[in-house]
């Protein structure tokens, strides 16, 4: 490896998004374990920022969170971002995710908790 590559821009960038902090701490550490560039956010707003001014090659988000659900994350970073790939993850599958998908939206979804293999492989296979 040269002097000037830098292993962490050729890992993809991902953002974990989710309310609870010990949880998106969590799926931050895992992920950086599997060779992602993995960034941990509590707040939905600072994520869709974030993602605007410098897009992720995925993200990861709960669905359930105040001020702005996954869904509405996910919709709003499809629209600014069409190339992010989008996994969202909840306890609470049901309602949300239908009235998306009645809307003509369709995620990946995957129920918590989940085995850290299998995300790494759900996000592995978007």
């Amino acid at each position: 490896m040269s002097e000037t590559e830098n292993p962490v821009e050729s890992r993809p960038r991902i953002f974990v998004v989710d309310d609870e902090l010990e949880i998106a701490k969590m799926l931050t550490v895992v992920l950086q374990m599997n060779l992602f560039d993995a960034i941990a956010y509590t707040d939905p707003h600072e994520a869709l920022e974030a993602a605007k001014a410098d897009p992720p090659d995925y993200m990861v988000s709960d669905i359930v969170m105040p001020g702005l659900t996954g869904i509405e994350l996910a919709i709003r970073v499809r629209a600014e971002i069409p190339m992010c790939k989008i996994l969202l993850f909840t306890g609470h599958i049901g309602a949300p995710i239908e009235e998306a998908k009645a809307s003509g939206h369709s995620f990946n979804l995957v129920e918590k908790p989940i085995h850290p293999t299998k995300l790494v492989e759900s996000i592995q296979n978007l």
